[in-house]
């Protein structure tokens, strides 16, 4: 029996039955570029068990955690976690910060000020949800893979 629930693992630690990853970080601005970093190495390892189904789908998950985590150290001051899972043909990225107030989108500014983001997450998303926490809030982004 117990040798029933030993899993394969995968680059990352990952296992077959559960890929599934957390990293917390102290709200930085180098932590984007290390969530994304953290992304791209869950990503590797899941590509081992399970290949993406498009070409575009490695790239459009590191887009939408870069994009969470830049929103998550420009409204949210403070630590936020970043968390990984692939369930069948989907990544749920879950961006917890401490800004108890919901993404919404804005209207662009094309000369380098912002309000891209949120449009690009949902673009990319096929689904979105913000829940609300004691302190601060989760955004779950669900993107193909």
């Amino acid at each position: 029996m117990d040798a029933e629930r030993k899993h394969l693992q995968g680059e990352a630690g990952l296992n077959i039955l559960a890929v599934e990853q957390t990293w917390n970080f102290e709200g930085e601005l180098s932590d984007v570029t290390e969530a994304r970093e953290c992304a791209a190495v869950f990503l590797r390892g899941l590509a081992c068990v399970k290949p993406q189904s498009s070409p575009e789908a490695h790239d459009d998950v590191l887009l939408a955690v870069t994009e969470l985590a830049s929103n998550a150290f420009t409204y949210a001051p403070g630590p936020f976690s970043l968390r990984l899972c692939a369930v069948a043909d989907t990544v749920e990225i879950a961006l917890t910060d401490t800004n108890p107030t919901a993404p919404k989108p804005r209207f662009a500014d094309l000369t380098g000020c912002g309000g891209i983001g949120w449009h690009l997450i949902n673009a990319l998303a096929e689904q979105t949800i913000t829940v609300p926490e004691e302190e601060g809030k989760t955004v779950h982004a669900f993107l193909p893979w």
